[in-house]
Parts: C-alpha cells; structure tokens; sequence
C-alpha cells in the first residue's frame, strides 16, 4: 500500500516502538521478504533491532544472525537492582549485562544501549559506575535519558504519594555533566544532546532524521516525514489491523507551515554536531523568520551560549543541558 511513498533506494531499517525482539523467526523473514520485494536494498547500511534483554537468547541470536539485522539497541537502563525495579523493568542487573555479552558473543559489535540518570535511586557513585561497565563492555553508542515522569503511571503515583522521592533536578543536571565527562574521556563524540558514539559508531537511522531525511513509518503509533509534512498512524492495534485490512490507511498527516519547518530545523540542528546551517536558513525562509533569528542569535553569542562554525550555529559545550530553552528562544511565535 505504501510503496511508492519512498523512492530512493533505503539506507536504514529501524524494527522499534515497542519489543519487535518478540517477533518470531517467520514473521521477521516475512517481513524481510516483503520490503525486499517493493523496496530497493542493495545500498542498505544499517539495521537496528530494539531488544529486552530478557527477550535474548541463543536459539534466538543464532537465528537473528541469519537475517539482514546488523544492529543492536538494547534497553538496559541501569546495571542497579534499585533503578531496574523503580524503572519497573522485566530484566534484573545480572540480564542486563549477559544480554550484552551474549550478543557480542554471536559477533554483533554495532551495539547501542540505553541508561537512564537523574532517578531517585541513582547516586552520582551509581552513575558513574553504571557508565564504566558499559565502557568495559566495549559498548561503541549510549543512548542516555533523564527520568521523566509521566501521569498516571505507577512511579507518578509513588511520588504524589509520598513513597518516593520526587526528581531532583539539580542532580539530573550533575549526572548528565558526568555523562559528558566521562564519556567525552573515552573517546565517544556526543553527536546529539543525548546520544554518544565512538567514530563510524553513530546511529545513521537517527542522524538522517536529524538531517531532515524522509522516512517510512510502518506500523501503529509509527510516524513518517517527506520533509513538508507528517503522517502518524493510529495507535490502537485492533483499529490499525482492521483498517489495513479494508485497504485503508489508518493515519492523519500534518502540512507543516512555514513557521513549524522553522522552529524544527532550529530545535533538531541546536541538538547536533551538525548545528544550524545559516546558508539554510537564509535561503529557506522569508525575511520576518531570518531578522527575528538573527535578532536573538546576537543575544546568545554574546551571552556566550552558542558559537558560529564554518556558517553553522553550534551549542557551546556548557549550555547543552539547556539545550531546549536555547531552542525555543529561536523559534519564532505568530
């Protein structure tokens, strides 16, 4: 149904969004046969699967081996028995860090994983120690998130009832400049406020989006990008299936305006080593958009927050954490 959506050759499949690690080896080679028969492959590069640790086992590494699958993102979190059952997690600390050797076992080295810093069970020591068993594992990419709390779950209600601690921001703040620290000091480059590479280890599925590449969500909740608009699909999967089954396309897209195309490429470029680029934003937008960012770049620059490099506007090394309030200070407001 969605064939003629994307028409240059893929460079990235990305299996996420939820535990595709459950898929069973028939459906993932259905899969594979299908965007093998309506997709051109030949200059694929990189594909990822998201995995539980507690979904990996040998029977199901030997076959993964067998298919296209050439990168691992494994949702660790933490290798602390606390942060795992505060975090809710199905896998323990001793899983967690099998989970990666097994992998590395069955010779998948393009390994990524996730921590998560600033909960209220993880001590700056805790941090630091959780960063230095995934360097020793040779763990080449970290994806690393603040802990957020979102409502109605259970740790929202933990908090509003006086169980546990609520966030400490401040410590949040500590431990992603230990993040930075500690992993600058290993060789990783932080290519995006939250993601961590060592050379020829960064995520190309994540940075094309971050270069405003189009891409193909498939799938419930997925959403896609051809660069002037967005389409999600539903989320409800009984009402995705039944639709496709109809020949229907379960999804609602959004025309980006003007001023939406703006505010995106300032909030994704301030996030990355690639910056803004100055050559589009001057060529892409009209006048009102460029004198009003010209206006507060003048600010920033002086307030020492941003830096100009090769026609590219680049976040400083200290004001990354406030990445995003730098951010909305760019966008521009009807």
């Amino acid at each position: 149904m969605r064939k003629d959506e994307i028409s240059q050759p893929l460079e990235t499949l990305y299996f996420g969004g939820g535990t595709p690690s459950i898929l069973s080896k028939s459906e993932l080679e259905s899969i594979f046969e299908t965007i093998e028969k309506y997709y051109s492959t030949q200059h694929l590069r990189e594909v990822t699967l998201e995995a539980n640790p507690d979904d990996l086992d040998q029977e199901k590494l030997h076959f993964l081996k067998s298919t296209p699958i050439n990168r691992f993102s494994i949702g660790i979190q933490s290798f602390f028995e606390e942060d795992l059952r505060l975090m809710n997690r199905a896998h323990n600390a001793k899983e967690a860090e099998s989970s990666i050797k097994m992998v590395q076992d069955f010779g998948f080295e393009n390994i990524t994983i996730d921590l998560i810093y600033g909960s209220t069970t993880t001590t700056n020591e805790m941090w630091i120690k959780n960063l230095q068993k995934a360097i020793d594992l040779n763990i080449p990419h970290i994806s690393s998130y603040a802990l957020t709390v979102e409502e109605k779950t259970a740790l929202d209600h933990q908090i509003k009832k006086g169980m546990t601690k609520p966030i400490d921001e401040e410590r949040q703040s500590e431990q992603f400049q230990l993040l930075v620290d500690t992993l600058t000091a290993n060789h990783f480059i932080q290519y995006e406020i939250s993601n961590f590479g060592k050379q020829n280890y960064f995520s190309l599925h994540n940075s094309n989006y971050w270069k405003g590449i189009p891409y193909l969500g498939i799938g419930p909740s997925a959403h896609s990008y051809n660069g002037k608009s967005r389409a999600w699909n539903i989320a409800n999967n009984s009402k995705y299936i039944q639709s496709i089954q109809q020949n229907s396309l379960p999804q609602e897209i959004e025309l980006l305006n003007e001023v939406e195309q703006f505010n995106e490429m300032i909030m994704i470029g301030l996030r990355t080593i690639y910056g803004i680029d100055l050559n589009r934003i001057n060529s892409e937008f009209s006048q009102p958009l460029i004198d009003s960012f010209y206006l507060e770049i003048n600010h920033l620059l002086n307030e020492n927050l941003i830096e100009k490099r090769k026609n590219k506007i680049i976040l400083k090394p200290e004001a990354k954490f406030f990445a995003d309030g730098i951010a909305s200070r760019l966008f521009y407001v009807d």
